[in-house]
């Protein structure tokens, strides 16, 4: 959520990054690849009639086809190009690299084989490296920020404190760190690893505990900080002046010394935080290292809980940021986490409850979060799962009426919530053993690795033409670099026109470019080429389902 509007800006000069030479027609597809079980196609936007024409499976580097099929008919005109298609080769199975390639006009290559998500789900898990906040073992920066917080920020009055809350992540491209993101993507990786112990499993620094259970503790330990009384929670470190301060590391910050905290109290904070610290709980997080942990994060839980009757429905702090539009689904997630961890039947009563009236959110976000409790509460009762499959039918209307075969619409957070249909697709798939949302989450995935109109992986390092230009100072001042970056996505054109950006670098995609759907790789673009610690969970999760280690039952 960062603005960074006041900084100058140097013109460079853009090379334009084509999948193809030609300039009739160009073949996008996912940029990363497919297991060879996988659903596989692509998407070819055209200059000229291609209709009755033929696509070609070739290996890298080689010239004769190894799998060749009709295109079709045209589905239509997108943008600036009268037509456009999608081809299917699911039935091409062989492991290797390929292109696609049509009337000797090649895609970007893409991998067929079983391993073949392992990487980007490591080099995710990264990013959160990137993002940590104080000193706890940061990637591409030194420690920072250890006075958080400086002073407390209460109905708009700044109160002098010293508060103890260095730690957690940096939300996005600034240095702001905030309770609702943090207690999101907390709960999406200790939910991931639940979900699929045998996926989440890996332990790359050999410590003996899985790594994602390491990272979420990193947001455990800060958000344990964030109690100030029975009813006051911080919310927020820093505040918008963050933005203003210039391109600059973490560590070389004018402002280490003057970071307030917001102060507040919400149903929908304890919602979130009771759920995140059960769940914490649960797992027995940490326990290798501190047997007291795990205590800790439930007496949080049911501390919070305990009050919820006497706070006010949604968070009260007036940052003006990241401020949820209800509050019934995370306290219907809050009380099932803690029946789960309690068996306290008053815990599921409350749930049920809150859940129905929740209903379904239609969207996906680290505010829009109502199927994890109707998922956690379909195990129990099924006919919770009719909330999922609703938001799901309307995900897969929204896919079946797009070229490219997303499911969100052009609003900022698009690629998060693309990923989010194809996490709840899991959860579905996982509750009914049904396959019948494949081929949605199949599309979210591919579009996010490639198969949309600009030809950009939106990950950072992932694919032959990935998002370079991220806002990020950490990425800036590091040459680009920032593995596991996931871009907020693309919005309409009227959404972007309110932020008045001014950008760098010349578009080199303006060709593809629509009244619904723009995208700059630009790293003044704080709506399209954000990266998020929220958006990162959600894609861990969604590419750790199609990884090789443990092969779920719940991937396509």
């Amino acid at each position: 959520m960062s603005l960074l509007r006041t900084l100058p800006m140097v013109l460079l000069v853009a090379s334009v990054v084509n999948a193809s030479p030609s300039p009739s027609f160009f073949i996008r597809t996912n940029q990363l690849g497919f297991r060879p079980d996988d659903l596989k196609s692509a998407v070819i936007l055209s200059h000229q009639d291609l209709s009755g024409g033929r696509f070609e499976i070739v290996r890298a580097g080689e010239n004769a086809a190894v799998f060749n099929g009709g295109i079709g008919r045209t589905r239509g005109s997108y943008g600036k190009f009268e037509y456009q298609y999608r081809v299917e080769f699911s039935m091409f199975e062989d492991p290797g690299i390929y292109v696609v390639r049509v009337l000797g006009e090649a895609s970007c290559p893409f991998t067929i084989n079983e391993a073949v998500y392992d990487r980007v789900v490591d080099s995710l898990m990264l990013f959160f490296r990137v993002q940590r906040c104080g000193s706890a073992g940061a990637l591409l920066h030194g420690p920072c920020h250890p006075h958080d917080i400086t002073g407390l920020i209460t109905g708009g009055i700044v109160h002098r404190k010293m508060i103890g809350a260095s730690g957690g992540w940096h939300d996005a491209g600034d240095y702001v760190k905030f309770l609702n993101t943090t207690a999101y993507t907390t709960y999406t990786l200790l939910f991931a690893y639940e979900f699929d112990p045998k996926v989440f499993s890996f332990d790359h620094d050999g410590n003996g505990v899985p790594d994602v259970l390491d990272e979420a503790t990193v947001g455990l330990e800060w958000l344990l900080k964030l109690r100030l009384g029975d009813q006051t929670l911080i919310t927020q470190v820093q505040d918008l002046r963050d933005h203003d301060q210039g391109w600059r590391l973490p560590e070389n910050d004018e402002l280490s010394d003057d970071r307030p905290g917001f102060t507040g109290m919400g149903k929908n904070l304890i919602g979130i935080l009771s759920a995140t610290m059960a769940l914490a709980y649960r797992l027995r997080v940490n326990d290798l290292h501190d047997h007291t942990f795990a205590e800790r994060c439930l007496t949080l839980a049911e501390n919070l809980y305990s009050v919820r009757k006497s706070v006010p429905d949604l968070d009260s702090s007036g940052s003006g940021m990241y401020r949820d539009k209800g509050y019934t689904g995370k306290m219907a997630l809050g009380a099932v986490e803690l029946y789960l961890a309690t068996g306290r039947a008053a815990y599921l009563s409350d749930a049920r409850k809150y859940a129905m009236a929740a209903g379904s959110d239609f969207w996906w976000s680290w505010g829009d979060i109502n199927s994890y409790a109707h998922y956690r509460l379909a195990s129990l009762d099924t006919k919770f799962g009719s909330y999922v499959k609703k938001n799901l039918l309307a995900s897969n209307d929204l896919s079946h009426s797009h070229p490219f075969g997303e499911s969100a619409t052009g609003t900022w957070g698009s690629c998060n919530a693309m990923l989010g249909a194809a996490l709840q697709a899991a959860l579905w798939k996982r509750l009914t053993g049904q396959s019948v949302f494949d081929t949605l989450a199949a599309r979210q995935r591919d579009y996010v690795l490639g198969c949309n109109p600009w030809g950009v992986s939106f990950i950072s390092g992932i694919g032959v033409n990935p998002a370079a230009h991220f806002h990020s100072q950490v990425a800036y001042l590091n040459g680009g670099y920032l593995p596991g970056g996931l871009a907020a996505g693309p919005v309409t054109a009227s959404v972007l026109r309110q932020y008045s950006i001014k950008v760098e670098r010349p578009d080199p995609y303006q060709e593809f470019q629509t009244e619904e759907s723009v995208y700059r790789d630009d790293r003044m673009d704080y709506v399209t080429n954000e990266p998020t610690i929220a958006a990162a969970a959600t894609a861990v999760f969604v590419m750790g389902c199609q990884s090789s280690r443990g092969r779920s039952h719940v991937t396509n």
